[in-house]
């Protein structure tokens, strides 16, 4: 019985192992499937962390945009580390055996402007506080009292607005009296309008070159212009007519120049190339809400030969970049827009300070000098480039030859750098970090031709300045009505701005391109008299600005 009795024990323990087996089989099988679910909950709770994180991070980026400063610009603070200057902010106090040997660069400090420098060109007037004539004998003997001298008393600033005339021309007319008597037929001789007026209305070369003037540097719509003539000059002159004097004497006289400058631009070795919307109400096939665009194109940065050149057109399609700029082979400075991969004869080269913008973007909200976040240590690198370009301009006379040699020794190590941090960056899905990743990484090739050749520009900020012009005003004014309105502002905008990169008065070069009427006739050794960095249109531009002076002059 025993024997049978531990038979029936150990065939039911070996029944109870199965069992347990069993239970802990289905047991781990549990413990599987739930911890399979808590890696997916903890995965789905990181991205959801993620993403509310990047909203977040979104939130910040357009609370900046619409409540923070604008400005690029970075403060230091006094004990702030650097990647690049960390070395100098540890040493604290010099050598004693160095001192001796301590050199300071040479350098120059703005000259302190005085009142007699900032009104240089002002004509003074002289008025004399006087004594009364009755007051003018001695108060001692009565005797009359003589003038001895004078002594200053105070100064003044005087405005005087600009007046409107009308100037009528007449011819005066000549005959011989002896030949109305004796002669068959009389001899009559008349003046003759040694430059016939060519403008389109009534306005007056000065009258064109001020409403465009007022709407194109000082981004004032036509009809508050319409409206200053009627309060301060009691004049009607409305806006219809201040815009077909502005479209059809720009079409007629300005854009003859403007294909000009075009003509040189493509023959230059270096361009910039940048885009902005604008609205036009009435193109063909469109709806009024259709986005436009002026197109702005200039020559290089450091060329002596300024040109700025607004194009209008319909689209951003590359294609109007590729037929603007055909036959050009030089170096292209452009943003990031991929429209300008079309453009395949000349060298693109692309802008730093885009890369800069989506590094600051990346930065998260209070963390601008924090240097364990990666945006901060991209832009290290990036404010070292820019200062090392700072640098090597501001040496005077310094070549293009030179520049290059410079940026292989100084920068490329900086560069070098710049891309070993770039590559062990590993974003958040969705991040503006991410987006600035990308945005550089797709572009390295465009932005490490500007090694190539020391002429070319390291950042795209000097042709965004020319389209800040156009910008500025397109607040104010808001649209165009017409294409040809469109095409009449590149055309001014054109003037305006190729005017004011070479230094020369703006109103008046447009006064003087109004007086001399170039057209389509007009040969390219007559154009090249009319731009603006010539002497002989500069001495042309300096007398008209002395004319004016002295009608301001007598007018006091």
């Amino acid at each position: 019985m025993a024997k049978d009795s531990r038979d029936q024990q150990l065939i039911e323990l070996k029944d109870n192992v199965k069992e347990l087996n069993t239970t802990i089989k289905n047991l781990n099988a549990v413990i599987e499937v739930l911890n399979k679910r808590e890696e997916e909950h903890l995965l789905k709770e990181q991205e959801h962390l993620e993403r509310e994180k990047v909203l977040q991070e979104q939130i910040d980026y357009l609370t900046k945009k619409l409540f923070g400063k604008s400005s690029e610009k970075r403060d230091d603070f006094e004990g702030q580390m650097s990647l690049f200057n960390e070395a100098e902010t540890l040493k604290t106090e010099p050598d004693p055996e160095e001192q001796e040997f301590i050199t300071v660069e040479k350098h120059s400090r703005k000259k302190k402007s005085k009142m007699a420098d900032k009104f240089a060109n002002v004509p003074v007037q002289k008025k004399y506080i006087d004594v009364p004539e009755e007051d003018r004998v001695c108060g001692k003997c009565g005797t009359a009292l003589e003038r001895i001298g004078e002594e200053y008393v105070r100064r003044e600033i005087e405005i005087i607005k600009p007046s409107i005339k009308i100037i009528e021309y007449y011819s005066i007319t000549y005959g011989c009296p002896k030949c109305k008597e004796d002669a068959e037929k009389p001899f009559i001789v008349k003046g003759r309008d040694v430059k016939p007026h060519l403008l389109h209305g009534m306005a007056s070369a000065g009258m064109v070159a001020w409403v465009m003037y007022q709407k194109y540097v000082n981004a004032l719509p036509l009809y508050r212009q319409e409206r200053d003539f009627k309060l301060l000059y009691n004049v009607d002159i409305c806006r219809g007519t201040i815009a077909n004097w502005i479209i059809n004497n720009a079409e007629d006289f300005l854009s003859p120049l403007c294909n000009y400058f075009r003509r040189k631009l493509v023959s230059s070795r270096y361009a910039m190339a940048d885009e902005t919307p604008v609205q036009v109400l009435k193109e063909k096939g469109r709806r009024p809400e259709s986005k436009s665009y002026m197109w702005v194109f200039r020559t290089g940065e450091y060329d002596k030969q300024q040109i700025v050149l607004f194009h209008y057109s319909e689209t951003r399609a590359g294609d109007t970049a590729k037929e603007f700029l055909e036959g050009f082979h030089g170096y292209l400075m452009t943003d990031g827009y991929s429209g300008y991969n079309k453009l395949k004869d000349c060298t693109r080269t692309s802008c730093w300070a885009h890369v800069r913008r989506y590094l600051v973007d990346a930065i998260p909200k209070g963390k601008e000098y924090d240097h364990t976040q990666p945006a901060v240590q991209g832009l290290v690198y990036i404010d070292k480039l820019f200062d090392m370009e700072k640098k090597i301009h501001g040496k005077t006379g310094v070549t293009f030859d030179a520049i290059k040699e410079y940026r292989l020794e100084k920068e490329v190590p900086v560069l070098d750098g710049f891309w070993e941090w770039l590559d062990v960056q590993k974003p958040i899905r969705g991040s503006r970090m991410e987006k600035a990743v990308t945005y550089i990484r797709n572009r390295k090739q465009f932005l490490l031709t500007y090694l190539e050749d020391g002429g070319t520009s390291f950042h795209n900020n000097t042709s965004e300045r020319s389209c800040k012009a156009f910008v500025t005003g397109r607040k104010n004014w808001m649209f165009s009505d017409t294409p040809n309105g469109a095409n009449a502002s590149a055309y001014v905008y054109s003037i305006v701005e190729t005017a004011k990169a070479n230094n020369v008065d703006i109103y008046h070069y447009l006064k003087y391109l109004m007086l001399e009427t170039p057209t389509n006739l007009t040969t390219d050794d007559k154009l090249e008299r009319l731009c603006p960095w010539n002497p002989e249109c500069k001495e042309a531009i300096e007398k008209l600005y002395a004319e004016r002076q002295k009608e301001i002059f007598d007018a006091m």
